[in-house]
């Protein structure tokens, strides 16, 4: 995955944006939330001009790209301060991914596409159901795809220096997709922080990984299912997607399972007695891990080395299971059965910052209080339980963060 992408799914996370439901920003924000007024947009403009030039941007390509572009977008400027106080627990955002409705579309286009998303899988390697899978988080099967003009998108968050050069960088891609002519100025739309099309990929994202599958000579993910498709599965085999194992399996623990021993080989946990809820046998060899994003009690799963596959193209752990198990139900697999915690037994940003910074203290984690979980936070959680003899599931709850406050 490319730093670029991670940074703006980082972005897209810290914003509260859900990818499966999207909503309309808003520029109605407290003063104090207003984000500086922007300098003059055309004065940034021109200054790119021999920049984009340099780099075989034409100017004719140049002109048509920022026709009629004259001033910063005020929805994207409010975006960048609409930060989430909290995020949604895991539970919540299966709900919207992971719906009957989406289910029951997903089914419909995979035999639709049928022939087309046999031939994706052979030459790609990565299994239809993820493909459909990721289509339908990112895009709800292209019905979705994004309104917001991504020149102006990028230009408004590039020219307020937003994220350093992140977004300077991705609209010169912007222009070089331009230049290619593979999409014309009036249809190239996406998200609010230019993530663009069917697949929501950044411009440099698209450079790298997007696929002219139908062979019109256009790399098309706004208008193209077969380009759209293909290119989630050329980046996912770029990612390092395995095809010998999927992205993890829905399992069952035995009575006393010893939760220290979280990682291990999918045939070792077979032998401890893990099994999977849809009674099939676990691949006899990858290696694995246990993963309860609801704690004891919940469902349990053990993700594979797929599953950070499916992370590094969106780095939130709710995000990665909505599309395993999108995936599964799409194959026809069984829904989730076992129970949710509830919301008091869970910690919001404020109270993971503390657990973030208790557990900093103990020298069990390093990186940034930045209020989200994840596999270093989840890491951090098991060796804290192992080291106090609690049951090791790696789930940060209240009762947590108060045992780690009363313990010198």
């Amino acid at each position: 995955m490319t730093g670029l992408r991670l940074a703006v799914v980082l972005l897209l996370a810290a914003c509260g944006t859900a990818r499966s439901e999207p909503t309309k920003p808003t520029s109605k924000l407290p003063a104090a939330e207003k984000p500086p007024a922007p300098t003059d947009l055309r004065a940034f403009i021109e200054a790119l001009r021999p920049d984009a030039l340099s780099r075989g941007v034409s100017p004719r390509t140049f002109a048509a790209a920022f026709s009629g572009v004259t001033t910063a977008d005020p929805d994207v400027l409010a975006r960048t301060r609409r930060q989430g106080e909290f995020a949604r627990p895991v539970w919540e955002y299966l709900v919207g991914a992971v719906s009957p409705g989406r289910i029951a579309r997903g089914q419909a286009q995979a035999a639709r596409l049928a022939p087309t998303l046999a031939a994706i899988e052979a030459r790609f390697g990565v299994p239809r159901w993820i493909v459909l899978a990721f289509w339908g988080v990112e895009s709800d099967f292209g019905a979705s795809a994004g309104t917001v003009p991504t020149v102006r998108a990028l230009a408004t968050l590039a020219q307020a220096g937003f994220r350093g050069t992140l977004f300077r960088d991705e609209l010169l891609a912007a222009l070089a997709i331009l230049e290619r002519g593979d999409i014309a100025p009036s249809g190239m739309k996406g998200s609010w922080a230019g993530a663009m099309g069917q697949v929501q990929f950044l411009p440099s994202s698209f450079l790298a990984h997007a696929v002219d599958f139908d062979g019109d000579g256009h790399r098309d993910i706004w208008g193209s299912q077969a380009d759209a498709l293909a290119s989630i599965a050329n980046y996912l085999k770029s990612l390092g997607w395995n095809p010998a194992l999927s992205w993890g399996y829905a399992v069952t623990l035995p009575p006393g399972f010893d939760l220290t021993a979280y990682r291990a080989d999918l045939s070792d946990f077979a032998r401890r007695g893990v099994r999977r809820t849809d009674n099939a046998p676990l691949p006899s060899s990858g290696n694995a891990s246990l993963f309860l994003p609801g704690g004891l009690g919940g469902p349990v799963f053990l993700i594979t080395d797929n599953f950070e596959v499916v992370r590094a193209y969106n780095t939130s752990d709710s995000y990665a299971l909505a599309v395993g198990h999108l995936a599964d139900r799409l194959a026809g697999g069984p829904s989730l059965v076992a129970p949710w915690p509830s919301d008091a037994a869970r910690l919001d940003k404020g109270g993971l910052q503390a657990l973030q910074t208790g557990l900093s203290a103990r020298k069990l984690y390093a990186g940034e209080a930045d209020g989200r979980a994840g596999p270093k936070l989840r890491e951090a959680v098991r060796r804290y339980q192992i080291e106090q003899g609690l049951p090791a599931d790696g789930y940060a709850t209240p009762a947590l963060l108060e045992h780690l406050k009363h313990r010198p």
